[in-house]
């Protein structure tokens, strides 16, 4: 029996860079965003410092290349022809990502990290938010094109719009979110009349 290579020198960073993202996050819900250190993921991890700061520029840094890269879960939207439908099952699986521990109390560490780092707010918003704006905007935009929804909504405005209340209730309020305020914030919408007028 032959045996196995050692692994490649690429091999290795990858899972050292694994295992740090790992106890990053460990060490995130053990003591709080507040008080993670570097010198803490190290130690924990077992590397030096230094060796975390080749990888990333900060703890804000690695705290979001760490949460970031551990979500999982489909947030494309669906297409079933019927625009509520589909926002409906889009936004309850975000809601439901958001809501569960760790990610609940970490996102909301990570959004408010971004407030006083740059990188991370840049970095943030390019991996993570204009994402899923832009799946959003292209549902409601086939929508318009449909006959679904009003030409003359702005639908930038409509995206914040739709989520600006999780992130409110999210990061503003000591209520924890539920799939029940899709429904709340989907009914309310359509019933004021995001829908196009009827024809007479």
């Amino acid at each position: 029996m032959t045996d196995k290579p050692p692994p490649s020198r690429d091999g290795r960073s990858a899972e050292r860079t694994a295992d740090i993202m790992r106890v990053t996050l460990e060490l995130a819900q053990e003591v709080g965003y507040a008080k993670l250190s570097v010198e803490g993921i190290a130690a924990r991890a077992g590397v030096g410092k230094h060796t975390i700061y080749r990888r990333w520029s900060s703890k804000g840094a690695v705290f979001l290349d760490s949460l970031l890269s551990s979500i999982e879960g489909d947030l494309s939207y669906p297409y079933t022809g019927d625009l509520v439908a589909d926002l409906r099952v889009q936004m309850t699986n975000a809601v439901t990502l958001l809501a569960t521990p760790p990610y609940d109390r970490l996102y909301a560490a990570l959004v408010g990290e971004a407030q006083h780092d740059p990188a991370v707010a840049k970095t943030l918003y390019e991996r993570f938010v204009q994402p899923q704006a832009e799946r959003t905007a292209d549902r409601l935009r086939a929508a318009q094109e449909e006959g679904q929804l009003s030409r003359d909504l702005d639908l930038d405005t409509v995206v914040m719009l739709l989520y600006g209340s999780y992130y409110h209730k999210l990061l503003l309020t000591p209520f924890p979110l539920s799939t029940r305020d899709v429904d709340i914030v989907l009914d309310t919408f359509f019933t004021i009349g995001l829908r196009p007028p009827e024809q007479p």
